[in-house]
This record gives structure tokens, C-alpha cells and sequence, in this order.
């Protein structure tokens, strides 16, 4: 696993160091014009904070089943993963929102549900934090429930009348500005894929430490 950091990186760093050019050759959105571009940096992060809470909840699912180390640290790296792309998406949203709707924020059913879901997994890594022996139990449990949120969150825009646009938009989209977001969307979950590495092989180090530190007063 760990080998497969450097090529990940490398790739996504190329996909971000041409998605700004592909981005501004894309067309212009004929109502909000510029700002829409905002877009192809807020939709990927958004979708992988959803696919990286259901991710993280099915681990801890499999983790108290069979109390597996590796599942709790891929556990720990994939709610981690999930705050830091759901705080990108929460960043990026307002500025759009600002322009596009005139206001920073508003409290309909999509944008709701992806806060409470961002303060479940922000709740999580303070569990882990604090939480002391055990917490990595309870912190599964709150995963669950924290990825029994993600139908609401993809779901609430056709459920509930919201400022958002329908689920439909993104599948139906032209090419014109299909190519450059699932371009960018390629990028983050590189990243994503990159940094899960990284945290997995720290969290798999960071155990062999502990073991050999109570080795040591043995």
C-alpha cells in the first residue's frame, strides 16, 4: 500500500496542475457566467465526503465484527478524509451560493444534512482524540449513523424543495462541461486515494511503536 503513494500523488498532482486549463477553455454557463466554475471545485469534493462516510461507516461495520487493527485505521483515515473534503465542499459551496443566490448560506435540506453529516465525522475524530480506551468501538457506532445520513444527503434535493438542483443534472450534463468536471473529480480522488496510504501506513506504524513501547517495560 504504501508504494502506491507516490505514483497516486504524482497523478493527482498532474490532473491539478492541468484541470485549471481545461476548467477556463470549458464554456461559460449562460446564467451565472464566470462563477459557475466554482463548480468543478466544490461537486468532487462534495460527492467523496458522501462515498468517504459510507466508505468509513461500512469499515467500522466490518471492524466490530471482526475487530480487525486494519479496519480501524482505515476507519480512522477514511473520517478524517471525510471532514477534510466535507470542509472544502462546505468552503466552496458558500462562495458560489453567494453569487448564485445572493446569500452565503441557506438552511435547506441538502446543505443542512451535509453539516449535520460534517459534524457527525468532526464529532468522530474528537471521540478518537479524547475518548480514551474503547473509543475506537464507540467511534464505529458513530460512524454508522453518521453514514445512515448519506441517503438524506443525496437524496434531499428530490425529496425536499430545495435551492439545489435535482440528482438528474450532473448524469445528463453536455460534454462540454462534463469532460472538465469528471476530470477534476479524477484529481480529488487520486488525493483521496493518496493521502487513505499515507494515514493507513502511519496508523499501522503508530501501532507497532505502541506494541513495542509495552515490549520495552515488559
Amino acid at each position: 500500500m504504501r508504494k502506491a503513494f507516490v505514483p497516486l500523488l504524482g497523478a493527482a498532482g498532474f490532473i491539478f496542475l492541468t484541470a485549471p486549463i481545461i476548467i477556463a477553455r470549458a464554456p461559460f454557463e449562460s446564467t451565472m457566467g464566470l462563477v459557475q466554475k466554482i463548480f468543478y471545485f466544490h461537486m468532487p469534493p462534495a460527492m467523496l465526503m458522501l462515498l468517504s462516510a459510507i466508505f468509513c461507516g461500512l469499515v467500522s461495520g466490518a471492524y466490530l465484527v471482526t475487530r480487525r487493527p486494519v479496519l480501524d485505521w482505515t476507519a480512522y483515515a477514511a473520517a478524517e478524509l471525510t471532514v477534510l473534503y466535507g470542509s472544502i465542499a462546505l468552503v466552496t459551496g458558500p462562495l458560489w451560493a453567494r453569487k448564485a443566490w445572493g446569500v452565503w448560506w441557506q438552511w435547506d435540506a441538502r446543505l443542512t444534512m451535509s453539516l449535520l453529516m460534517w459534524m457527525i465525522f468532526v464529532a468522530y475524530l474528537l471521540l478518537r482524540r479524547y475518548g480514551g480506551n474503547g473509543s475506537e468501538t464507540l467511534a464505529a457506532g458513530l460512524a454508522l449513523f453518521g453514514m445512515a445520513t448519506s441517503p438524506f444527503v443525496y437524496l434531499s434535493v428530490n425529496l425536499w424543495r430545495t435551492v439545489h438542483p435535482l440528482t438528474s443534472v450532473v448524469p445528463t450534463l453536455p460534454v462540454d462541461f462534463a469532460f472538465p468536471l469528471w476530470y477534476a473529480f479524477t484529481g480529488f480522488l487520486l488525493m483521496y486515494l493518496a493521502l487513505m496510504t499515507l494515514r493507513v501506513t502511519l496508523e499501522r506504524q503508530r501501532a507497532a511503536l505502541d506494541q513495542l513501547f509495552l515490549e520495552s517495560d515488559e
